[in-house]
């Protein structure tokens, strides 16, 4: 007999479970402290402020008030999984990990405890296949699209082709560091250049000899799949040997303010990616400000506020809320349980129209969510750090993944995680 799929044993447990709780539940799997804490810190501001905005503007959403539940992890593995086992039965709609490598090991988890988890931007790349995976979802674009995205922007500055260059990577050597490489190596046989792979240890303030070795063999490009202190020292090294920066470039979670701001003037013309856009002017800020924050409701102390990663964090908010939304629309009741979040997630529409309603016009891309794709759009753009103005500008608009690479890869790999695990590919 063929076994049932997690997904649906998780299903039939949850909706066995009775009703939800008056109330919308949102853990925090946050990390205030440590050598990641400069990350983690403004992520949770923007998370937690958005909840809160919405709390004190609109009493909530749907009618159902917001309670955030925050867990320190430290960006330890262990710590993430207990902070899940802590926090779950408090009504939990959705787990944002902000942690590839808890990510990877709550994923058997909440599939069995029907709790959807939203990795954007990280996490397992495959779960992208929402057949295989589907409880987890990781739109707007996945690491495989951001390893893409590079290679599609320098080939658009080398006239289309990279045949012969000498492209460097640096990466946190764990999960999360280790996710671009097999896309990058089918670039590399594809596009011709050839790839040298760097990996620095946790937490990453030892680095002088992968410099020296970028020193000695003088690549065309270095690309950095860093975090936390990594790339602030990343930065700081590479300014050491008079690497050109202009052709250093870092994924979306190597491009924020204090990666550059250690190295000064030395940091003028970093390159990164990022997922979404950053405009410190957008009306939710006031909103934020003059509801939350003079409200003495804050979760930090404001001053993050408009930066990159506070932006991203209320951007995910802004997703989890509008799934929400579309969940208690689905079902036609306010206090939804988890597998209608589920369901609300996988039916989320993001457009253009309700980005500007929501006073954040263009902060992401326009994309749809189904049942086959939990990936979103698979979109970037390259931003640049103006070291002056102390600004990054984007470069770019959104910049298209290579999907033909791509799709094989998340194909090949949710296969193999389903016949690990003997789950039956299926929609819900």
């Amino acid at each position: 007999m063929k076994m049932k799929t997690l997904a649906a044993a998780a299903l039939a447990g949850v909706l066995a479970s009775g009703p939800a709780l008056a109330e919308l539940v949102i853990p925090d799997l946050s990390y205030r402290t440590g050598p990641y804490a400069a990350g983690g810190t403004p992520f949770s501001d923007g998370y937690q402020d958005y909840f809160n905005l919405l709390n004190a503007r609109d009493g909530g959403i749907g009618g159902e008030m917001v309670r955030i539940v925050e867990c320190e992890t430290g960006y330890n593995t262990e710590k993430g999984v207990e902070c899940y086992e802590s926090t779950k039965g408090e009504g939990a709609l959705v787990y944002q990990p902000l942690s590839t490598g808890i990510t990877y090991q709550i994923i058997p988890k909440a599939t069995a405890d029907g709790i959807p988890i939203h990795t954007m931007g990280y996490g397992r790349t495959s779960a992208a296949n929402g057949e295989v995976f589907n409880w987890v979802f990781n739109y707007p674009a996945n690491y495989w699209n951001a390893a893409s995205v590079m290679v599609n922007y320098l080939l658009e500055e080398n006239g289309g082709s990279l045949d012969g260059k000498k492209i460097a990577l640096i990466y946190h050597n764990s999960a999360y560091g280790k996710e671009p490489i097999r896309t990058l190596e089918e670039l590399s046989a594809m596009h011709g250049f050839e790839l040298t792979q760097l990996a620095v240890d946790h937490p990453g303030q030892e680095q002088k000899s992968q410099w020296l070795q970028i020193r000695r063999e003088r690549p065309d490009y270095v690309l950095m799949w860093g975090w936390g202190v990594m790339n602030q020292v990343a930065v700081q090294e590479a300014a050491n040997i008079n690497f050109p920066m202009e052709n250093f470039i870092g994924n979306w979670w190597a491009g924020a303010e204090h990666d550059v701001t250690p190295a000064g003037a030395a940091a003028d013309g970093y390159k990164s990616l990022n997922m979404n856009r950053v405009d410190a002017e957008l009306p939710v800020f006031d909103e934020i400000r003059s509801l939350v924050h003079d409200a003495g409701n804050a979760a930090g102390d404001g001053s993050h506020v408009g930066s990159v990663l506070y932006t991203r964090g209320m951007y995910a908010a802004m997703l989890a809320s509008e799934a929400i939304a579309k969940a208690q629309d689905i079902h036609g009741v306010s206090a939804i349980t988890p597998a209608m979040m589920r369901d609300g997630m996988e039916a989320l529409e993001i457009t253009e129209a309700r980005m500007a309603e929501l006073g954040m016009s263009q902060i992401g891309p326009e994309f749809g969510v189904s049942c086959e794709n939990h990936g979103g759009s698979g979109l970037g753009i390259v931003q640049q750090w103006n070291a002056a103005d102390g600004k990054w500008v984007a470069l770019t608009d959104y910049i298209e993944s290579d999907m033909s690479v791509i799709q094989p890869l998340i194909d090949e790999d949710s296969a193999a995680f389903a016949s690990e695990s003997g789950i039956e590919a299926g929609c819900l």
